[in-house]
């Protein structure tokens, strides 16, 4: 039972009283001076009546029972007229909510005091012992709703708890996958009208949990499964189900495996506010509007890498339900790649989660010209232009990705000429040119010390050096002729002392 004393905001009641269901209450009237031949009437007005009913009217002589009482209503003071206390105590039901009357009357003398009683109902569920891994739902309602400004609730220790007030359910508070530790006494708090302006009083209310019993969501309701396939990188939403639920959770089974590698990677709890998650929810986040997590809509926003497609089943989960949905998700991939040891471009294109595709095919803008594409490895298409690239070849070429369902995505690759390296030898030969000065003079160097006469000429002795047959540069003409092999560049460093320079070296 709480008491607050209320004046001045309503005409109707003084004193405002809020009492829990069931719990014995004692309304307090007591008047010191009004004592000896006294009598005392105490009446009631039940919320949205317009009449007085009596309940008991009792004297020095006698006591009567009137129509609204109760098996559990009487004075709590037998002695009423030695003590001049007249308290009512009942054990309340909600429908004894209302306004009360105690009317105490001595000689011509008659004073009345009119408390405004408000019942509190609290409803735990699921009823104890809760088992483990439930959804513990703390209610509160109070009638009538305009003697209390605000109810809150509080978790063992004091930690507020998040709230929210629901039509026909009162103010409630959730706990999802509830714990071993989470039993205790949680505290319904419940501020009324006051002369302060608000006065808060708690009611405790005791939660068991059963360790030894563990709850299961065997009533599962599974939405229609969604196939369908994305490009690399691309924000990418993973619809849920549309129900309004306490948390959401967000499994992954990686493209191309086995059911069995499935693993969670996402959860988020909207009444404690808790969210966990792995390197692979990076990214993922919660979707916003039209969805609202904190409100338990739920959807995410996914940004693959090529491996992030697979499989994905978002679940729901409402009190002791559970709503499914799963995403089967192909990834596209399309890659550039130029070989060194290779005339031709590549076009790769590479796709996920192959158990869905129908086909992939590379197409040129110019419908006209047909591309050839080969598969290089399961989930992975080539087609391949000649280099360099001309005005011919330049342009945008597209992998197109069509799934069994007959959905498609595509990715598109422009190809400009000259935005993709072609081996040149310009740079090379211009190299050569320029360091011939600089072999010539060593080569000199090294004839004299060794008494020869370098009167052949630099041109011989770039060819020709003693009695080795070593080739410092290549034929040009084999050079044109030849696949480009990449950058050529001299390596200036002597091989030894009687050697002249280390042979060209390619990269």
């Amino acid at each position: 039972m709480a008491f607050s004393q209320k004046r001045g905001w309503e005409t109707d009641w003084e004193d405002v009283m809020v009492a829990r269901e069931g719990v014995p209450t004692t309304l307090d009237c007591t008047d010191a001076t009004m004592r000896g031949a006294v009598a005392i009437n105490w009446k009631v007005k039940s919320v949205g009546v317009d009449e007085w009913k009596l309940v008991l009217s009792a004297n020095e002589k006698k006591k009567f029972s009137g129509g609204a009482s109760k098996t559990s209503m009487r004075l709590t003071d037998p002695d009423f007229q030695d003590t001049g206390v007249f308290s009512l105590f009942l054990v309340p039901r909600m429908e004894d909510s209302g306004l009360y009357s105690c009317s105490i009357k001595q000689h011509q003398r008659e004073l009345e005091k009119i408390i405004l009683l408000a019942i509190l109902t609290v409803t735990v569920v699921p009823a104890a012992p809760i088992p483990l891994l439930s959804t513990l739902r703390l209610a509160a309602v109070v009638n009538p709703g305009y003697a209390v400004t605000r109810i809150t609730w509080a978790a063992p220790g004091g930690a507020s708890m998040k709230s929210e007030k629901k039509t026909n359910a009162g103010t409630v508070a959730k706990l999802p996958q509830v714990q071993s530790s989470d039993s205790g006494a949680y505290s319904c708090m419940v501020r009324l009208w006051g002369n302060s302006g608000n006065t808060l009083f708690p009611f405790k209310v005791d939660v068991i949990v059963d360790a030894d019993n563990v709850a299961s969501f065997t009533n599962i309701t599974h939405d229609s499964d969604i196939f369908t396939a994305t490009k690399d990188r691309t924000l990418f939403p993973l619809t849920c189900p549309g129900v309004q639920g306490d948390y959401v959770r967000l499994h992954w089974r990686p493209p191309d495996r086995k059911y069995i590698d499935i693993m969670r990677v996402y959860e988020n709890d909207r009444w404690g506010g808790s969210t966990f998650f792995t390197n692979h929810s990076k990214r993922l986040q919660l979707a916003g509007p039209p969805y609202n997590a904190e409100a338990g809509s739920f959807s995410f926003l996914l940004t693959p890498e090529f491996e992030d497609g697979g499989l994905y089943i978002c679940e729901v989960f409402l009190n002791d339900n559970a709503f499914s949905r799963r995403t089967m998700l192909s990834v596209l991939k399309a890659t550039v790649k130029t070989r060194h040891s290779s005339s031709k471009l590549e076009l790769g294109c590479r796709y996920s989660e192959r158990s869905q595709v129908q086909s992939a095919r590379w197409t040129y803008q110019n419908k006209s010209r047909r591309l050839d594409s080969w598969v290089k490895e399961p989930g992975r298409i080539i087609t391949s232009l000649p280099l360099p690239i001309t005005s011919d070849t330049a342009g945008n070429y597209t992998c197109t990705l069509q799934l069994k369902n007959g959905q498609t995505v595509w990715a598109t690759q422009a190809v400009e000429g000259g935005s993709v390296a072609t081996p040149s030898l310009l740079p090379s030969l211009s190299a050569l040119l320029l360091l011939v000065p600089l072999v010539a003079a060593a080569v000199c160097v090294l004839l004299w010390r060794q008494k020869h006469i370098c009167d052949r000429g630099i041109e011989q002795s770039l060819s020709v050096h003693s009695g080795d047959a070593e080739n410092v540069y290549e034929n040009p003409e084999d050079i044109r002729q030849a696949p480009p092999q990449g950058s050529v560049y001299m390596d200036l460093k002597p091989r030894g002392e009687d050697d002249v320079y280390k042979e060209l070296e390619r990269y």
